[in-house]
């Protein structure tokens, strides 16, 4: 039997496929703030990680809290821009901050360093796997966000925000500020996506 015989069978693909960066969003949400948890207590509790290291850390901003996060974005890139035009990058992060809540990835740099000590001959690639780490679960919590129809976008400002983001939510400075997902209820779906030739991007050797 083929492998999509059966129309259940394309679920995950399905799943994978309806998962877009929604920038409309609406400070709502279709489900609660308790199931919003459990579905990222699960996706922490089973994304892998290179040797089980379980290094993510995910903290989860909601109401003022959501809000306080992209007034510090703003004000730090206030801060870098100076005098330039910021009217275009204050519509982004309005729009950000409109949204209903923002979940932030870490990674736990006790944690490398300890797998750096422990495996020494693994040393430089731990920070690296670390990231692989990272974004498995950024994709698993992005694509089960979309089947509860939550619309979300990723963003990395870390670089920027991190020590008023450490200061303000009072964060261990050891954990890594990685990026920066803003959810909510969807405002208006994501435009048509171009995907590049797959004959470019996949080989296949028998």
């Amino acid at each position: 039997m083929g492998l999509f015989s059966k129309e259940e069978k394309r679920e995950f693909l399905d799943m994978i496929e309806k998962r877009r960066t929604i920038y409309d969003l609406k400070p709502a949400s279709p489900i609660s703030d308790q199931e919003i948890e459990k579905i990222i207590t699960e996706v922490i509790k089973h994304t892998p990680s290179a040797f089980n290291s379980q290094s993510t850390r995910i903290v989860l901003l909601l109401n003022d809290n959501h809000k306080k996060l992209w007034d510090l974005t703003t004000e730090s890139l206030r801060d870098i821009m100076g005098d330039a035009d910021f009217t275009a990058t204050q519509q982004k992060m309005d729009g950000f901050k409109n949204a209903y809540g923002t979940v932030l990835f870490f990674e736990d740099q006790n944690v490398v360093k300890g797998l750096q000590e422990q495996f020494p001959i693994f040393a430089d690639n731990f920070p690296t796997w670390a990231h692989h780490t990272n974004a498995m679960h950024q994709l698993a919590l992005w694509t089960a966000f979309s089947e509860r129809e939550l619309g979300a976008s990723l963003q990395h400002y870390n670089g920027v925000i991190d020590e008023k983001v450490y200061a303000t939510f009072d964060i261990s400075s050891d954990w890594e500020l990685v990026a920066q997902m803003p959810f909510g209820a969807i405002g208006s779906p994501a435009g048509t996506k171009e995907i590049n030739s797959i004959s470019e991007r996949l080989i296949v050797k028998k």
